[in-house]
């Protein structure tokens, strides 16, 4: 997937793997430049200490607000619900 992923500059919601077995849902506009700020340990205060992340799944939307409701709704999925939405990302 890492070769995936846009280097553009745009608006993305994303799912991480931690290194402890849990998910992470993120919004930003540089994807690779906000994983690697995960995996440096520079990210957000959840992932710090987790790490490394692994990158599980993107969506590219419109604009902030679009980026900041889709994550709102994804962080309410159950774990179950964002492993379908992950498993049906690569079908």
């Amino acid at each position: 997937m890492a070769d995936e992923i846009p280097s553009s500059k745009s608006h993305y919601v994303y799912i991480l793997s931690c290194a402890d077995g849990t998910l992470y849902t993120g919004y930003t506009t540089e994807l690779i430049r906000r994983l690697a700020a995960h995996n440096e340990g520079k990210g957000a205060k959840y992932t710090r200490g987790r790490g490394p992340v692994e990158l599980l799944y993107w969506e590219e939307g419109a604009d902030r607000s679009w980026g900041l409701k889709r994550e709102e709704s994804i962080k309410r999925l159950t774990r179950k619900k964002k492993e379908e939405l992950i498993g049906g990302a690569s079908e």
